[in-house]
């Protein structure tokens, strides 16, 4: 199965570092990544997870629950985190699934045989509260993630459901956006936006970010 944005993210119960999770239930009314490791006790994976560790107040402010997965079991997690701790000098807090019976990663498509028969690709998922699949980003096991984009996307999703905007290319926090075409109304527009826009064509109007 392949999941597509917009689909609900699969509910699950497995055991974790923490113990057994029920997905939904820990999820609650928050925002989650999700996010898969090819192994325990890998190099790129342990400097992931440490990075993810010291982003704990840029992931609470925004809503965000963090959530890993290995293909290892929890025992092993709980190892590693010792060393994800020492090496990369964080605290571990967040849950790590231990999937080792990779039915986890079969329904979240996180296993592609083409680049390894055994370990996870580095899957990302983006979920709402709502348990919707709101973006995804994957890359090769041999890839590390850019936590900076994984909170650029975040940021992204979030000021567009709020403010019905869009994000232009390389878009940071704090930059202009873009009003969406489907808002025409003269009066919602000044409602919505009362630092006024620049309307560069018709179908492209800029305007500074509207909750700054």
């Amino acid at each position: 199965m392949s999941l597509r944005i917009g689909d609900t993210a699969p509910d699950f119960t497995q055991d974790s570092s923490i113990g057994k999770i029920h997905f939904h239930e820990w999820a609650g009314d928050s925002w989650v990544v999700f996010y898969s490791h090819p192994a325990d006790f890998t190099p790129v994976c342990t400097t992931e997870l440490g990075r993810t560790a010291k982003l704990k107040d840029e992931f609470d402010k925004r809503g965000v629950k963090v959530l890993a997965l290995s293909v290892d079991p929890a025992d092993s997690h709980r190892t590693w985190i010792e060393d994800i701790n020492e090496t990369q000098q964080c605290e571990v807090d967040f849950p790590i699934i231990a999937d080792a019976d990779k039915s986890v990663a079969t329904q979240y498509d996180m296993l592609h045989p083409n680049a390894s028969e055994t370990v996870t690709v580095r899957s990302v998922f983006f979920i709402d509260p709502n348990k919707k699949v709101r973006a995804t980003i994957t890359y090769p096991p041999s890839t590390g993630r850019s936590f900076a984009e994984i909170l650029r996307v975040i940021d992204s999703l979030q000021l567009a459901d709020s403010h019905k905007v869009a994000t232009p290319v390389d878009w940071q926090d704090g930059d202009d956006v873009v009003i969406l075409p489907s808002i025409k109304d003269e009066e919602e527009i000044k409602r919505r936006f009362p630092k006024g826009y620049k309307a560069i064509k018709p179908y492209l109007r800029i305007t500074p970010q509207p909750n700054k």
